[in-house]
C-alpha cells in the first residue's frame, strides 16, 4: 500500500556520486543545536554515500562550500574530523560557526561515527535521516523503508524547485532513476550499475583488457582497443539514459522534466541530449529542506 509520507520517510539503499578521494529520525528531546549565540549559525549537512561524502555548507538557504571525500569504513571518527575540519578551514569556517547539523547515510556504520564527528568538534547532535523525519513526499513504493534517502532527497530539492512529472537521473556509483508524477508523488524508478562500477568490473574481470579513461571517444567504431573500450561504456551509457528517460516519459508524460545529477552526468549530458537541467547539489538541497521541516 502507499505510504503518505507527510510524513514519514523509510530508508535502506544509497547510491553516491562517484568523486576524487579530495574535492574542492529526529529524537525527541534531543538538541540538534547549541545553546550559545555564534556569530554565524551555518548548518552542516553531509551525505554519506557508497563512494564518497557530500559536504556542504548553508548560511541559511545559500550553500557557501561544498566538499567531497572519499567514503572509507575503516576511517575512525577523528580522522574524518580531521579532514573536515581542514577543508572548512580552507573556507574560513570554524567549528564554532557551526550551530547544526544534519546527516544522511548508506553505510550504517558511518551514521555513528559522524553523529561522534558533529557531537565532538562541533558540538552539535545532527539530525540523522531515517525512519520518522519529515519531507512532504509521498512515497508509492511498495515497501517505502526500501528507497534509499539518496532518491527522496533528491525528489524534495527537485519538487522545490521544479514543477513535475519529473524525471530525475542520477549518474553516481549506481545509474538511478526516479519519477515524480504529476501529483508530487514518489512512484519508484529504475537502478543499473553505474558507469565507473561497470568499467570496474570490465577492467577486473577480463585478463586481456586493461583500465582505460572514461571519456568521450571520438566516435562509436573502435580502431583500437582502448578506443573500442570507451566507445563502449561511454555511448553505451548515453544508449542507456536516452532508452530509460524515453520509457519513463511514455509512462509518467511526455512533458516531464529531466533533470541530472551525480558525478558522471556533465560526461555524457550534451550526447545523451535528454535532459532539460543539471543539479549537482541535488542531495545537499534536499538535506537542508529535510532540516528545516524537523528543526
Amino acid at each position: 500500500m502507499p505510504c503518505v509520507l507527510c510524513g514519514a520517510l523509510y530508508f535502506r539503499n544509497l547510491t553516491d556520486p562517484n568523486a576524487d578521494r579530495i574535492s574542492g529520525g529526529v529524537s525527541k528531546g534531543v538538541r540538534h543545536m547549541r545553546d550559545d549565540d555564534t556569530a554565524h549559525d551555518y548548518l552542516l549537512a553531509i551525505d554519506i554515500g557508497n563512494t564518497s561524502v557530500a559536504i556542504g555548507v548553508f548560511d541559511d538557504e545559500e550553500l557557501i562550500a561544498t566538499f567531497r571525500i572519499a567514503t572509507d569504513q575503516d576511517n575512525f571518527a577523528d580522522e574524518y574530523a580531521i579532514l573536515l575540519l581542514g577543508l572548512l578551514r580552507s573556507k574560513d569556517i570554524g567549528p564554532d560557526n557551526v550551530g547544526a547539523a544534519i546527516v544522511s547515510s548508506t553505510v550504517p556504520p558511518l551514521i555513528l561515527t559522524f553523529q561522534e564527528v558533529c557531537r565532538a568538534h562541533f558540538g552539535v547532535d545532527p539530525i540523522v535521516v531515517g525512519p520518522g523525519v519529515k519531507t512532504g513526499v509521498r512515497v508509492l513504493y511498495d515497501n517505502p523503508r526500501e528507497v534509499g534517502p539518496d532518491r527522496v532527497l533528491h525528489a524534495v530539492a527537485a519538487l522545490d524547485k521544479y514543477d513535475p512529472p519529473m524525471i530525475i537521473v542520477d549518474l553516481g556509483t549506481a545509474c538511478v532513476f526516479d519519477a515524480i508524477s504529476r501529483d508530487g508523488d514518489y512512484l519508484g524508478g529504475a537502478i543499473a550499475p553505474g558507469i565507473g562500477l561497470a568499467s570496474q568490473a570490465l577492467f577486473s574481470r577480463a585478463a586481456m583488457l586493461h583500465r582505460v579513461a572514461i571519456a568521450h571517444p571520438d566516435g562509436p567504431i573502435g580502431r583500437n582497443t582502448v578506443h573500442s573500450m570507451q566507445s563502449g561504456i561511454f555511448f553505451g551509457y548515453v544508449e542507456l539514459v536516452r532508452g530509460m528517460v524515453r520509457r519513463f516519459k511514455q509512462e509518467i508524460g511526455e512533458e516531464a522534466l529531466v533533470i541530472g545529477t551525480g558525478g558522471y552526468a556533465n560526461l555524457i549530458a550534451e550526447e545523451a541530449g535528454c535532459f532539460d537541467v543539471l543539479e549537482a547539489d541535488l542531495n545537499l538541497d534536499g538535506l537542508r529542506l529535510v532540516y528545516e521541516a524537523n528543526r
